[in-house]
């Protein structure tokens, strides 16, 4: 297992996407609705963040952030605990490439925003000025307080930024620019920071491989009960063809994701490419022979698929390691 974590970093990448707008929302403190701190019970109040221009401002930009995020869940495994994504490698041509247009319409987006911002600003401090009496008793103040929320210069707010990196331990960290008084301690300490960061990365990757693979079965078998609920739910006249299609397009999926060569898991969805996936969904809604097969196969998948999503992962995560190995050797 000492190497499981080298083949893993060969597999695939870390990636991070962050989203940043200026989200139209000011912390509000107490002072501004003419209360004094001190008279605030944070047990009993909290002004929080509150929304200074409507929601339909920054509408298209919360949409694209959602996609982009949406993205990344979709097609990557977390990995310690949110550190990084990862993606293996045969998604990251299709996901850096739809990240490529989410951040090209990002742009868009944003200059469509600034572009109305003035009219944005003078449309909420006019709802603002009619809602303030309502709230507070020193209108004034709380209207000023948000006209003064309003940024001037806005470029520092937005950014789309994708960041791909590998999986590494710390290696032995040298007393470069360290004098000679502080060499010995410091080194000392760094030292056993990078021990103890290896020693937690290499202990997390078995259980990431094993948490991944588990995943994918785990969708497997959602994906299955979802599509027998929707064939017997009669909304769809039986069978549809859309339900089938999200069988296929999960099927290539699970393929380019299934970067721990899950081989069992794998065997069963191309079995059921071969006996399920070949008749359409007329030809299903035709024959009650046919559409009992399609309950029984998706059934027993779904079966199949939780039993696997609940075993034992580890020998297959040595195969992993040691099938990734000798792979690299035989390539170099």
């Amino acid at each position: 297992m000492n190497n499981l974590l080298d083949v893993l970093t060969r597999e695939g990448v870390l990636i991070n996407v962050s989203v940043r707008y200026w989200r139209g929302c000011k912390k509000l403190r107490p002072e501004d609705i003419g209360l004094k701190a001190d008279a605030v019970s944070d047990r009993l109040i909290s002004l929080g963040h509150k929304r200074i221009l409507p929601r339909e401002a920054t509408a298209e930009l919360a949409l694209i952030e959602g996609r982009a995020h949406a993205l990344i869940d979709t097609h990557t495994f977390p990995f310690l605990n949110g550190l990084g994504h990862f993606l293996p490698n045969a998604r990251l041509a299709d996901i850096t490439e739809k990240l490529r247009t989410l951040e090209s319409e990002f742009w868009l987006a944003k200059e469509g925003f600034i572009a109305h911002y003035d009219r944005h600003r003078r449309s909420a401090m006019e709802e603002w000025q009619t809602v303030a009496t309502k709230l507070v008793s020193d209108a004034a103040q709380l209207v000023a307080t948000i006209a003064n929320a309003f940024p001037l210069a806005l470029e520092k707010h937005f950014g789309f930024d994708t960041t791909l990196f590998q999986i590494a331990v710390p290696e032995q960290l040298t007393a470069d620019l360290i004098t000679l008084a502080e060499q010995q301690q410091i080194v000392a300490a760094r030292q056993q920071a990078a021990h103890a960061a290896w020693a937690k990365i290499r202990g997390e990757v078995e259980n990431f491989v094993a948490d991944c693979v588990a995943s994918l079965r785990e969708q497997t078998a959602t994906l299955c009960e979802e599509m027998l609920a929707s064939i017997s739910d009669g909304k769809t006249d039986g069978v549809h063809q859309k339900t089938l299609n999200r069988l296929t397009r999960f099927i290539d999926q699970f393929q380019q994701m299934n970067f721990a060569n899950d081989a069992e898991m794998e065997a069963q969805l191309n079995k059921v490419r071969g006996e399920l996936l070949t008749r359409t969904a007329a030809e299903y809604r035709d024959s009650a022979h046919a559409q009992r097969k399609l309950r029984s196969g998706l059934s027993a998948l779904a079966g199949k698929a939780r039993e696997l999503a609940q075993a034992d992962a580890r020998e297959l995560v040595q195969q992993f390691g040691e099938l990734g190995r000798r792979r690299f050797h035989l390539a170099a």
